[in-house]
């Protein structure tokens, strides 16, 4: 079992028009200090968090109970008095069951905390995070026939397709910038990581590195899914290939 966070800004279209037209720069500015804040107070927390869309942000929140969910809404509350902000707890057997069950309490109104606008509830047993960490193998090469711009272009469709992919087995996938991506990944076998990494390569021509980490929480399986990549890169130098590699922690 996984649990997820959706932390979203309410209201946010709207009030994005009462800064008029030259609003871009502000906003732009606005988004990047929301996910530091909240990247910062959940991780603190030993969880992780991911930008789903710049106003909604996906944590994996394992072990993290509803009275430290409000003592995080509160805080962001205190930094932004004009936003709105909520939170929906889900747990699921996978990443989108999880954040299913966030988004069911959300939309019928579960309240774990009514005040602060926290939805669903909060577990403690029997949780686990499985994350994958993916880049794009030997990528600055292709800055040799690419331009920047193309090069993101293609970073963008492989990040399509392992998105679709990954859905399909429910499992989320998410950009992190560069070539990286991490996918929270819960149920999925490594077989089935195999036939989606090959997939994407045989499609978009590319080769992709896959490091898997299974740990407690999120901060956790994101650190071994890392150290589990960099493993793949330290073999490559050694003259060992493999693409995916797993370690738990």
């Amino acid at each position: 079992m996984i649990q997820l966070t959706i932390i979203r800004i309410e209201g946010y279209g709207p009030w994005t028009l009462t800064l008029g037209y030259d609003r871009e720069a502000q906003l732009q500015m606005l988004q990047a200090k929301i996910y530091h804040d909240v990247q910062r107070l959940f991780s603190e927390k030993d969880c992780l968090v991911y930008f789903n869309r710049f106003d909604e942000y996906f944590a994996i929140t394992n072990g993290l109970s509803v009275k430290e969910h409000v003592a995080i809404q509160r805080e962001l509350a205190g930094l932004y008095k004009d936003l709105k902000m909520s939170m929906a707890i889900g747990t699921g057997e996978t990443a989108l069951a999880a954040s299913m069950a966030a988004y069911s309490a959300r939309q019928e109104a579960k309240f774990a905390d009514e005040q602060t606008r926290i939805f669903g509830s909060a577990a403690n047993d029997d949780l686990s995070a499985q994350v994958m960490h993916i880049d794009m193998d030997s990528s600055t090469k292709l800055s040799d026939r690419l331009s920047p711009y193309e090069v993101t272009a293609l970073v963008m469709k492989v990040y399509s397709v392992l998105a679709e992919e990954f859905l399909k087995r429910a499992a989320l996938t998410f950009f992190l910038g560069g070539d990286n991506f991490m996918v929270i990944s819960n149920g999925v076998t490594g077989d089935q990581v195999d036939e989606v990494i090959k997939k994407v390569t045989a499609g978009l021509k590319v080769k992709l590195n896959c490091g898997i980490g299974i740990g407690r929480t999120g901060r956790r399986a994101a650190e071994a899914a890392t150290k589990a990549l960099d493993t793949i890169r330290d073999m490559r130098d050694e003259g060992k290939i493999q693409t995916i590699y797993e370690i738990r922690c």
